[in-house]
């Protein structure tokens, strides 16, 4: 870590988001973001996570403006099958390996349904639930944001390498990566059909948190459990409504999307600010190995699953 004032690292940091947001690519904000905080460790403020996620709900709110609700419902549709069958295979495979490589129950427990359902979210969700200490869920968050960084930077590549078609390919990441910050970012960096169909996939896939902390709260005896129907799913799904029954024009229609995408990398530049080395350092390897083995399962099952189905 390089010895600066704090306000000589936030101007570095001010500098590296208005560099992300010229260059305008989803994997080089959130690698940009994570080497300064890494060599800079800029003091910033507390609501810079926050931050992260309302960009990122924004711009996949906006995004359904640019949907039409039939083609919406025709890829949940489609591909509803092909996403219980991952949950409930990946939560099976996933706490079998656990048990195997002897993890920590409570992490095996957030890791396997961080991979299955929504990465952070439903580490972040699930915790309170069954109780897990909140090293554990330290440990799990660090480790399901490095497999993210990873996918976004090295999941588009693969999809040109293999030449799969763009509903391919987005639905593909929608099912292999865990959160849906990456899921957006691989998606948008590999094609606008890419994107559309990946955001759709993966917001039917986080749903699945919701009968997920029911169950825990039933298996852990927590009566006061409630799960909730994210907000800007809710308003995703209105938008698209409202932006298929309205004549929008296509330079709006342009224009949302380049907002959108701005929103995006906006969010995952701050969202790479939450590589440190606290998180770094909290990282054990039973835990590791699990997350590791775990995608390494998911990667080609989704991929032989999405070609085959």
């Amino acid at each position: 870590m390089l010895p600066l004032t704090d306000k000589s690292s936030l101007l570095i940091t001010l500098v590296g988001f208005g560099l992300a947001v010229f260059i305008a690519h989803p994997a080089f904000a959130l690698l940009l973001a994570a080497t300064i905080n890494l060599v800079f460790a800029p003091k910033l403020p507390k609501m810079t996570k926050q931050s992260g996620r309302y960009l990122l709900q924004g711009a996949i709110v906006f995004l359904g403006l640019t949907m039409n609700v039939e083609a919406l419902w025709s890829v949940s549709q489609d591909y509803s099958v092909l996403i219980v069958g991952y949950i409930l295979s990946t939560l099976c495979v996933g706490l079998i390996l656990g048990r195997f490589l002897r993890v920590d129950t409570d992490q095996a427990r957030l890791l396997v349904s961080g991979t299955a359902i929504c990465g952070g979210t439903a580490i972040a969700t699930l915790g309170p639930v069954i109780r897990a200490r909140s090293e554990s869920v330290a440990v799990c968050l660090a480790i399901v944001f490095l497999l993210n960084a990873i996918a976004i930077l090295v999941l588009p590549k693969v999809g040109i390498y293999l030449e799969i078609s763009q509903t391919q390919f987005g639905v593909w990441v929608a099912l292999a990566i865990h959160d849906t910050s990456s899921v957006v970012g691989a998606a948008a960096i590999y094609g606008d059909e890419a994107l559309q169909v990946a955001t759709t996939v993966k917001l039917v896939r986080t749903l699945w948190l919701i009968p997920l902390v029911l169950a825990a709260g039933i298996l852990m005896n927590r009566r006061e459990t409630k799960a909730r129907l994210p907000g800007f799913v809710v308003l995703f799904v209105l938008f698209s409504i409202i932006g298929s029954v309205s004549n929008i024009s296509g330079e709006w229609i342009a224009g949302i999307k380049t907002l959108s995408q701005t929103m995006l990398v906006a969010a995952l530049f701050f969202m790479g600010l939450e590589i440190t080395r606290d998180a770094l350092r909290r990282l054990n390897g039973r835990a590791v190995s699990l997350g590791v083995c775990l995608w390494l399962v998911v990667l080609p099952t989704t991929y032989w699953a999405v070609r085959l189905w």
